[in-house]
């Protein structure tokens, strides 16, 4: 039963793609992936507007951030779940380029972002990506990328590992899972840059901490992270 209502949810979401990706009203000529309602209604963190925010906070003592911000409150059952899910399960991947679009506009105003050179999105392992079919990040990570104009490379991190569960795990126990979970392909290429790390999720860090410590390895470089939303 579960199985075909999935069915019946992705043959309508096919048949009748002009509808709001949060609530399932039909869109106007003017709107695209959200209703304007929904666009309003979504919990904007505006992180940027404050250094010492809630995510840049996760990353103290952890790794040397230069700036960091969600763009949306993650609650379950609400909006941005919804979205996330759709983003992450349903290949809706126009959700991920529409959200990094808006989180770009904001984050051309944060002066913390302002030297970005290259946005990465956080690595699958092979595994994963032969599973899901794709990245989710990079999708968000392109969106990022055609507001604030600047290249978007996924193919300079890897995940080398496929980490345990994290689910029940401690906060310390989680940076162990995935401390070791990520290499830089090509160095070079990340010599004296400025790296956007973007993921879809933050909650403890673990993962985008383990990311950017690879990256930080490399001479000269300097990480600043971006999610479409934090979990309190």
């Amino acid at each position: 039963m579960k199985k075909l209502k999935t069915l019946l949810q992705d043959f309508i979401s096919l048949a009748f793609p002009d509808v709001c990706q949060a609530c399932g009203v039909g869109l106007n000529k003017q709107e695209q992936v959200l209703c304007t309602y929904c666009l309003f209604q979504l919990p904007y963190t505006n992180f940027h507007l404050e250094k010492d925010n809630k995510t840049a906070r996760e990353f103290w003592g952890r790794a040397d951030i230069r700036a960091a911000t969600s763009f949306l409150y993650f609650k379950k059952g609400e909006r941005v779940q919804h979205l996330l899910h759709q983003l992450k399960y349903r290949r809706q991947t126009q959700i991920g380029v529409y959200l990094g679009r808006l989180c770009g506009k904001v984050l051309k105003q944060a002066g913390g972002f302002s030297g970005v050179d290259l946005i990465c999105p956080l690595p699958l392992h092979k595994q994963s990506m032969r599973r899901r079919g794709y990245n989710q990040s990079e999708f968000f990570a392109l969106g990022l990328g055609e507001t604030m104009k600047k290249k978007v490379d996924a193919s300079l991190l890897a995940r080398t590992r496929i980490a345990e569960s994290q689910t029940r795990k401690s906060r310390f126990d989680r940076f162990l899972n995935v401390r070791e979970a990520f290499s830089v392909r090509h160095p070079h290429r990340l010599v004296n840059r400025h790296v956007l790390l973007v993921d879809d999720v933050l909650t403890t860090g673990a993962t985008l901490t383990a990311c950017a410590s690879a990256v930080l390895a490399v001479g000269g470089t300097q990480v600043s992270i971006a999610t479409i939303a934090y979990a309190p």
